[in-house]
């Protein structure tokens, strides 16, 4: 007697084409996927199309996006506002690049040192990896130091210098995070000079600033954990303070809070101002994009005014040491006329009255709602966040920092989010959850309805 055939799990009924073409994906790119960050297990749905809050995968399913590109999308997808933009740009200047100064450059950069108060002149880039890469590099060039300080848990891109201790095995709370590399090919140098400091614990902070102060060339942190934990104010003073007492550049990674705490992000939000802006996301309307702003005097390091520029050879003074004295900065597609029609579509967007106060109380009602569900199956799980971002944890202890995450139902939420794609929410297993101005009151009385029932699913198995 043949043995029956084991049932297929609703989630790979639903998704076999996206299956199949991870298959053939998995190929010709490894793991199927061009970033690590888009792969899950046990494969990754591929999309198809999208509008507003939707996605529409190859299989069509629908799902309402709460990814949002890891949040680079707050007016939702397909703006229509920004789809104009583009097309304007295109029409008007009849080509996508030029590789030469234009006037969006300016436009834009006016906006960023109009709004926040940290920036008086900036660059841009094509991410926000190479805008953390580039403040870091000025921090680091103007003080003549060589060592930085990271906070354990905080992911500033995919580069050696930063991949130390974003990941960390759990220790106890009492013991100093440690510098551990988080990827083969990262050479012993990047983790012996980066010092990492534990998030949201002043003491602890500053006994290793003070031990490591004539070392240190920046302190960089993202001001809000991930974009969701937010920082005790008192801790965020207490280290601006710190280095500015020890000549230390202090740099925000503002990449996933730009724009998303506000129009001032979390500078603005919490009026605490760094020396140095990372930004991105956000700021590209959908496109590839970043920018370092800060002060003029760390700023102007970079300037080609101050010697030649290292690719130019001849006919300019490269200053006594050659090219070392110059801070290089360049990138042929940075300030991109395309992405900056679309990320100055965007901030206007933004600036229309209660657009920021809409999405916020979009996003804490969906919060007390959930936690409700959660409360009402039986489940211990609480909502942690600030503005329009936040995440889902399975445990019954606040949440400060990277331990306290690590400590959460890790299992748990996995299952849990895998109930929820099956119910068609879309966020990434494990991540965090963004809004959008397209998150609207249907869609979130939508997505409460999914929602109830994927719990109830994960309950019943």
């Amino acid at each position: 007697m043949a043995t029956p055939a084991k049932p297929v799990p609703p989630f790979l009924e639903k998704t076999r084409n996206s299956a199949e073409m991870y298959e053939e994906a998995s190929e010709t790119m490894p793991g199927g996927v061009t970033a690590n960050i888009k792969h899950f297990e046990p494969y990754p749905l591929f999309m198809e199309s999208a509008g507003g809050a939707k996605l529409y995968d190859v299989d069509g399913n629908e799902y309402i996006d709460y990814n949002l590109c890891y949040g680079a999308l707050m007016l939702g997808h397909g703006n229509s506002r920004v789809i104009r933009a583009v097309k304007e740009q295109l029409d008007q200047m009849g080509t996508p690049v030029f590789g030469t100064p234009h006037a969006l450059e300016s436009a834009v950069a006016k906006k960023l040192v109009q709004l926040y108060p940290g920036i008086e002149t900036t660059r841009f880039t094509n991410s926000g990896l190479e805008a953390t890469m580039l403040a870091i590099r000025l921090a680091t060039g103007w003080t003549g130091r060589r060592k930085i300080a990271k906070f354990e848990g905080h992911y500033h891109g995919g580069y050696d210098q930063v991949l130390i201790s974003v990941t960390p095995e759990e220790r106890e709370q009492d013991v100093p995070p440690r510098s551990s590399v988080d990827s083969l090919g990262v050479p012993d140098y990047y983790r012996d000079n980066t010092v990492v400091l534990p998030f949201n614990d002043w003491q602890q902070t500053e006994a290793i600033l003070e031990k490591h102060r004539h070392e240190l060339g920046a302190v960089i942190l993202e001001p809000v954990q991930a974009g969701f934990i937010p920082p005790d104010i008192e801790f965020l003073k207490k280290l601006r303070e710190c280095t500015l007492l020890y000549g230390i550049p202090l740099i925000f990674d503002e990449v996933k809070t730009g724009f998303r705490l506000g129009l001032s992000g979390a500078q603005g939000r919490y009026g605490v101002i760094p020396d140095l802006t990372a930004l991105g996301k956000v700021l590209g309307g959908g496109f590839p994009v970043g920018a370092v702003g800060g002060r003029q005097e760390i700023m102007e390091i970079c300037s080609p005014n101050r010697r030649s520029d290292i690719l130019s050879f001849g006919g300019q003074d490269t200053g006594k040491n050659g090219g070392s004295d110059v801070l290089f900065h360049s990138g042929t597609y940075n300030g991109h006329p395309t992405v900056l029609s679309a990320g100055l579509a965007t901030i206007n967007a933004l600036e229309e009255t209660g657009v920021y106060d809409r999405v916020e109380q979009a996003a804490c009602r969906l919060r007390q709602e959930m936690e409700q569900i959660l409360c009402d199956f039986g489940l211990c799980g609480r909502t942690v966040g600030v503005g329009t971002i936040f995440n889902l944890v399975l445990s019954d202890t606040p949440i400060r920092e990277v331990q306290d995450l690590l400590r959460s139902d890790l299992h748990l939420r996995k299952k849990l989010d895998t109930a929820l794609l099956e119910r068609g929410i879309y966020v990434k297993p494990g991540n965090r959850f963004s809004l959008s101005v397209a998150h609207t009151e249907d869609v979130l009385a939508e997505t409460l309805e999914r929602f109830e029932g994927g719990v109830r699913q994960l309950i019943r198995k």
